[in-house]
């Protein structure tokens, strides 16, 4: 049970896109409200994509880059903050948490596809020349 356990979130982990899928579909399964259904697929998933960021980063250089990532995140809602008081001048922390989220998805989804392009013409490039 362990081991499908594993090895479903691993499948989950490195295909993202499979996970906010299986979100969509079953939201709207149950919802049958389609925006409904992208907002919840997108709040749910957005942690795949950090820590499928986190993997393919660890994959390509071999190093951790775990503590930088999280920074940047400390830092985004740390702007999200001083920029929602300055608009809005007081803060609704349950807005500032959803635009923070949000503009997490959005910025790792394209740091992984990103690195996803560039591992693979990186490896295609070593496998290449190297022989």
């Amino acid at each position: 049970m362990i081991t499908v356990l594993s090895s479903i979130i691993s499948i989950f982990i490195a295909l993202p896109f499979l996970g906010f899928i299986v979100v969509f579909f079953a939201m709207k399964f149950i919802t049958n409200n389609t925006q409904k259904s992208v907002h919840v697929a997108l709040d749910s998933t957005t942690i795949l994509f950090i820590i499928s960021v986190h993997f393919l980063i660890l994959t390509i250089w071999d190093k951790s880059f775990f503590w930088f990532i999280i920074l940047l995140m400390i830092l985004i809602a740390m702007v999200f903050v001083f920029v929602h008081w300055k608009i809005k001048e007081e803060i609704i922390l349950k807005k500032v948490i959803k635009g923070f989220w949000r503009f997490n998805f959005i910025l790792f989804l394209f740091t992984y596809l990103s690195l996803t392009v560039y591992g693979l013409i990186y490896r295609a490039l070593i496998f290449t020349f190297s022989n």
